[in-house]
């Protein structure tokens, strides 16, 4: 483990996102392009304006995901769907549903994340992807975001699929859990404790509902939450070697991994 380069006795798992040099948590200051030593923070790069560096900070992608789901929505109710629960042509043609999989209709893998069974589904997940998007996304950028929720929403497809292959599931709480898991590995890579920023209650809490509530798809929580961790570490783990593109294209394996054993378990092979 290396150690601050202003305090040798601390050990540190992050570096400074300019020049590389180990730093802990005191040394540490957040800035749009990652975590940054006291020397390189007060450093003023020419090419960046005041107005640039605020436009990153606005979570583009996250409000973007918002404004499908809720498209998604109005078109299911308009189609002919309830306010208050999953019916109608679109979420029939849409919901992640195995034997119509197994069919071919492949488009349900992500349809699917994009559905709700009532405006209460729909508040509650968009409400933690807007909290979640708003930590993330400046933090790791649009592409590694958009990137993580991909992997999640395809994940938790998975994990569906494979504990109720003949259910309807619907709603984007796979990527959310996704989310979750990614953004405690985010603080865990920058040496902030997740537990005492309250994102580790958040998720265990989470997790009790998932078990402990009726008609949640336990399979779609667990699917989307390791999905997401595993696409975060892998995209840490790259971008601390500074082979970001490399940490995307693995993401994107995994996606596939993940889509070739859902179309695997549609049929009927899962575990429930």
């Amino acid at each position: 483990m290396a150690t601050c380069y202003r305090h040798p006795d601390r050990e540190t798992g992050v570096s400074c996102s300019s020049c590389g040099r180990p730093i802990c948590p005191d040394c540490m200051t957040p800035t749009p392009v990652g975590m940054r030593c006291p020397e390189c923070a007060r450093q003023r790069t020419p090419v960046t304006t005041a107005a640039q560096i605020q436009r990153s900070d606005v979570p583009r992608v996250t409000y973007t995901l918002i404004a499908l789901n809720v498209v998604a929505f109005v078109v299911t109710f308009v189609s002919g769907g309830s306010i208050t629960g999953l019916s109608g042509s679109v979420a029939e043609q849409g919901a992640l549903f195995g034997p119509g999989v197994d069919n071919g209709d492949y488009w349900r893998l992500i349809t699917g994340g994009f559905l709700h069974s009532g405006i209460l589904h729909l508040a509650l997940n968009m409400y933690f992807l807007y909290v979640l998007g708003r930590l993330l996304e400046p933090a790791i950028g649009p592409v590694r975001f958009l990137t993580l929720y991909i992997v999640s929403l395809l994940a938790g497809s998975f994990g569906a699929l494979l504990l109720d292959p003949t259910g309807y599931t619907v709603g984007a709480s796979g990527a959310v859990f996704g989310l979750m898991g990614a953004a405690i590995v985010e603080m865990w890579a920058r040496g902030i404790d997740p537990w005492r920023s309250g994102l580790g209650f958040v998720l265990i809490a989470n997790l009790a509902l998932t078990f402990f509530i009726p008609g949640i798809s336990i399979g779609g929580h667990l699917g989307g939450l390791i999905g997401g961790v595993i696409a975060a570490f892998v995209l840490e783990q790259a971008g601390r070697r500074n082979m970001y593109p490399a940490g995307v294209v693995v993401c994107a394996v995994l996606a596939a991994a993940a889509v070739a054993a859902s179309i695997a378990v549609a049929g009927g092979g899962g575990l429930g």
